[in-house]
């Protein structure tokens, strides 16, 4: 052997020492930026040499692999880690455990922490942002992946597919930057019975719930353990720890009988056992509380939050719509819309737990009774408006009333018509007994025309001057009803001397304002009222006062008969 050969074989030597000497050194799996309380994590001891122990605080520990796993971490776990290999220590390790939440929560969509070999399941981000930006990771043993979410923009959640490739245990979170999830832990099982525990921890307080399952079916029956003793009168597939307590924290397992009875109703009745699975019961990070301290306003507390939560972070829940946060950050808000309302405090690197879920139920909103008033008013000013139109044109029209009743026929003595008037018609009563009047009269033959107002009036003039209405005239009293066969009225003239014509006779017409009723002048077979002079008329008969009675002076039918007298006696003088 050359010089040259010795020297690589001394120098090989020493790289071999030194390597055997390399001091071991203490990690940390996942590599979180903080640790939560929660989190399941594993020490790693690297480096070479036999024996391996473990020192916590300087005590020494029974674990003696390469690793050290600690499940659901609180402050407890708080200290000083180191490790030793061969006669080597590692660098004390500090780990601190943030008695907090993190940003954003990750959790199975269904089930619990165990899977059948093979199989997977959802697991779901829920942030109070946007869920872009966000990524997921998993750790199978010493191996870490990197996995890529699907956003779920609307719903601002993003979802990973989580399996476990043959890996009897994997912890999968998400992270954005300094902000990460909570790691949630999915164990496999080969065993066609399973015990399947939640996936979050078990927190003090809180109920948990312990499901007895079997892959492709469902259990019968289902007896329960806790560290091999059985838990007495549970039959059904589920147990419910409703108040969990420290004392709760133990190995549980589950014995099932089970048929396939969905593949064949006689499918043979089966039984078998689940694998162990750890269930261990924290303190967990403070919760919030929710208090109401008005109808609509909300309070969160946080009693035993450390004294560097600063803000608040409100969040709000309708049916079949994710949690959103609301914009306010006081620790008082005021609410109108209904829903589940929930809160948490922001202290420094984390958050305290949700608090208790507050339903508030809206208030209904109080009716506006303005605008129902105003269209009632409204509605009853157009009413009385359209009544007002009405009547006034009504009125405008005139209503004629007519009253068509007719007594015997005219010629017998002392009977008369009804006439028909209107508010237009205008008659004139007799003429005044002035001596203006009297000497008019004589001089024009003893009467005064009819003076007729409306267009279409008609009168009829008195009686026939034939020998025999003469003498009839006479008889009678001289005269003749007038009567108008007009649509609004009905007049009687008096009646004339044999010669005479219309104009002349000694009358006034008679007068009338509304639909009236006349008698005409009586014949000499009707009687004379009490009083009256032997002219041989008699007064109109009143209805609702709304005429004017035919007045008479000195009686003007004396004069007209003795006018007629003088007249044939110089027709004889003459002859």
């Amino acid at each position: 052997m050359d010089m040259r050969s010795l020297l690589a074989l001394s120098v090989l030597l020493a790289l071999v020492r030194e390597d055997k000497g390399q001091k071991p050194a203490v990690s940390i799996l996942p590599r979180f930026p903080d640790v939560f309380a929660g989190d399941d994590v594993t020490l790693i001891c690297k480096g070479e040499g036999e024996p391996i122990k473990w020192f916590i605080n300087g005590d020494l520990q029974s674990d003696q692999g390469s690793s050290m796993l600690l499940t659901a971490v609180t402050s407890i776990n708080n200290g000083i880690y180191e490790c030793e290999r061969g006669r080597s220590k590692s660098d004390p390790y500090t780990l601190t455990v943030e008695e907090l939440e993190p940003h954003a929560q990750l959790s199975p969509s269904i089930g619990g922490a165990v899977m059948s070999k093979g199989g997977g399941r959802n697991l779901v981000l829920y942030v109070d942002d946007d869920a872009y930006g966000w990524k997921c990771f998993v750790l199978r043993g010493e191996s870490g992946f990197m996995l890529n979410p699907d956003v779920q923009k609307k719903n601002k959640t993003a979802v990973i597919y989580a399996e476990l490739n043959e890996a009897k245990r994997a912890t999968f979170w998400c992270k954005n930057g300094t902000r990460r999830s909570n790691a949630v832990t999915l164990k496999m099982t080969e065993l066609k019975v399973m015990l399947d525990p939640p996936a979050a921890p078990a927190l003090l307080g809180e109920s948990v719930t312990l499901r007895c399952e079997v892959w492709g079916g469902k259990a019968e029956t289902a007896k329960f353990y806790k560290d091999n003793e059985p838990i007495t009168d549970i039959t059904e597939n589920t147990y419910i720890i409703t108040n969990a307590t420290q004392a709760d924290t133990g190995q549980y397992r589950c014995h099932a009988t089970y048929r396939y009875s969905h593949i064949s109703a006689d499918a043979a009745r089966q039984e078998g056992d689940s694998d162990a699975q750890e269930l261990k019961v924290i303190g967990g990070p403070p919760a919030a509380t929710v208090e109401s301290t008005s109808p609509n306003s909300l309070k969160c507390f946080c009693r035993d939050c450390p004294d560097n939560c600063k803000s608040y972070y409100w969040y709000h829940t309708l049916p079949k719509d994710p949690r959103r946060r609301l914009p306010e950050n006081t620790q008082i808000i005021t609410v109108e819309e209904g829903g589940l309302y929930s809160c948490r405090r922001l202290c420094g690197k984390g958050f305290s737990r949700f608090s208790n879920v507050y339903s508030y139920k809206a208030q209904p909103e109080p009716v506006n009774v303005l605008p129902i008033v105003v269209a009632a008013i409204l509605m009853v000013l157009g009413v009385l408006i359209v009544v007002l139109i009405a009547l006034k044109r009504r009125r405008r029209g005139g209503s004629s009333v007519q009253a068509t009743a007719q007594a015997k026929d005219k010629t017998t003595g002392g009977d008369y018509e009804q006439i028909q008037l209107t508010d237009q018609a205008v008659y004139h009563t007799l003429g005044e007994n002035t001596d203006k009047d009297k000497a008019k009269a004589e001089a024009e033959g003893g009467y005064e025309a009819l003076k007729k107002r409306q267009e279409e009036a008609v009168y009829h003039t008195l009686g026939e001057n034939t020998d025999k209405d003469k003498a009839k005239a006479e008889a009678e009293g001289g005269y003749e009803a007038l009567k108008k066969r007009q649509e609004d009225a009905v007049y009687h003239t008096l009646g004339a001397a044999e010669g005479q014509g219309q104009g002349e006779g000694g009358y006034e017409a008679l007068k009338s304002v509304k639909v009236e009723v006349y008698q005409t002048l009586s014949s000499a077979d009707s009687k004379t009222p009490a009083g009256e002079s032997k002219g041989g008329y008699e007064q109109l008969p009143q209805k609702d006062k709304d005429y004017e009675t035919v007045a008479v002076e000195d009686n003007p039918y004396e004069e007209l008969k003795a006018g007629q007298q003088d007249k044939k006696q110089m027709s004889k003088e003459k002859e």
